[in-house]
């Protein structure tokens, strides 16, 4: 993870999330792979519904319960846990959108594609985001594991989602896409 201060000349969280499907209608939003918060704490302004981001670190969830209280964001909150291993801990069909923002380079992406599905409703929205493939950008994981954009289509769809939007420019450094889970 780069520095806390660099992350926002990386992207505009909310631009992001409203160019990925969210809206304000969401009733529970899960962020795999929270991080800082970067993408919870914005999602957590524009949303009626619960926010939920998961990260291994904790440092980094403590670092954005207090972010969120000093904010008095009382819709969002975070949990430490290795969704990889143990997967998020939340219900079966329990969301209705769910993030994998920079995360699909893990060496196993089905883990996350396979949860992200069983805990999103029918016709939930899954969001995608990823660094572009492309050896300029400033940060990322290295292009030998980083994934095009056709990779991320192609696992996703391998996994239970239909409906995939074009693939979105999210400048400078990224594109993203969203899909459907089907029942």
């Amino acid at each position: 993870m780069p520095e806390e201060a660099t992350w926002p000349s990386f992207f505009k969280p909310e631009e992001v999330l409203i160019s990925l499907g969210l809206n304000a209608a969401a009733k529970r939003v899960v962020d795999f792979g929270s991080g800082y918060g970067t993408f919870s704490l914005p999602c957590a302004r524009i949303v009626r519904g619960e926010v939920i981001g998961l990260d291994i670190k904790g440092e980094l969830i403590r670092a954005c319960r207090m972010q969120a209280k000093t904010e008095r964001l009382t819709n969002l909150r975070f949990e430490c846990r290795d969704f990889v291993a143990e997967g998020s801990g939340l219900a079966d069909a329990s969301a209705d959108y769910v993030m994998l923002f920079n995360i699909l380079h893990a060496e196993t992406p089905g883990i996350l594609l396979r949860e992200a599905h069983r805990i999103l409703e029918p016709h939930g929205r899954l969001a995608v985001m990823h660094w572009n493939y492309d050896a300029k950008t400033p940060r990322g994981p290295s292009m030998a594991i980083r994934p095009r954009p056709e990779d991320c289509r192609t696992w996703v769809s391998r996994h239970g989602f239909d409906r995939l939007s074009p693939t979105i420019a999210l400048p400078p450094w990224h594109y993203g896409f969203f899909a459907e889970a089907m029942p």
